[in-house]
């Protein structure tokens, strides 16, 4: 994959509305549709499959990078301004960026995600929130995703690794919950704090978008259950900046 990269793109100011802002307190997620444009979706699907074709797809139900070329239509996303004011009005302060990364399912049969909270992995004391892209038409076929609306009401729930290979789920499978099929360029704002997870990719092509974890910059986060706790502004958890060139992610990346 090139080491540099030319591509742009423009993310449009959003201001969310009081009824909206409502909604996202009250459900714990919000849907927003065409966030992005046709060809600005486009053009960041273009570069996630890049990034596939250098560190492999492979058969899964999850693939995750969180390294973007400098100057790339990833780049100008993951550093959008009016993004961020999304992120800030929904966690109601200022914000910081947490993580981003791809979030790609494969085709023929990329598995089940079970229902999980973000903050299952890494604990936060605060806000944070997942602004999470469709870059490609998200259907129940090829494994949209599924939100438990208030279930962040219960705070962080007790989880489990139902498959052995680290990811989390939570210990009781919610007994409702809603499907959000959404066009490439259609976000979804959801907590850390609200269920969520998806179905399995039967289609035959990749189910691809793009996550942008944020926090509210007064956050504090636990990596051992909430024994010890560090300011995220002054001890960032992720590397989050562009990089000059792709490269195959060592060990495991919780995405989280």
């Amino acid at each position: 994959m090139p080491t540099t990269a030319t591509n742009t793109i423009e993310v449009a100011p959003r201001s969310l509305t009081g009824d909206e802002i409502r909604f996202y307190k009250e459900k714990g997620y919000l849907v927003l549709p065409g966030l992005l444009s046709q060809e600005a979706a486009e053009a960041l699907r273009g570069e996630v499959m890049g990034i596939m074709e250098v560190i492999g797809l492979g058969q899964t139900k999850l693939k995750q990078s969180h390294e973007y070329l400098q100057d790339s239509a990833l780049d100008a996303f993951v550093n959008s301004s009016a993004l961020l004011a999304v992120a800030e009005s929904l966690m109601e302060g200022p914000g910081m960026l947490y993580l981003p990364f791809t979030a790609v399912k494969s085709g023929g049969g990329g598995g089940q995600f079970h229902f999980h909270q973000d903050n299952q992995y890494t604990r936060f004391d605060g806000p944070g929130i997942n602004l999470w892209t469709a870059l490609t038409p998200m259907t129940l076929e090829n494994g949209c995703l599924q939100v438990v609306p208030r279930s962040h009401l219960a705070g962080t729930l007790d989880s489990h690794s139902p498959d052995g290979d680290g990811h989390k789920a939570v210990t009781l499978d919610p007994e409702s919950f809603v499907s959000i099929p959404m066009a490439p360029g259609d976000c979804i704002a959801f907590s850390r704090l609200t269920v969520h997870g998806s179905g399995p990719n039967l289609s035959l092509e990749p189910r691809v978008a793009y996550a942008v974890q944020y926090h509210r910059e007064d956050v504090h986060y636990s990596l051992d259950g909430g024994e010890s706790w560090k300011l995220a502004r002054e001890n960032p958890r992720w590397t989050t900046g562009p990089v000059s060139e792709i490269t195959v992610p060592k060990g495991k990346l919780d995405g989280h």
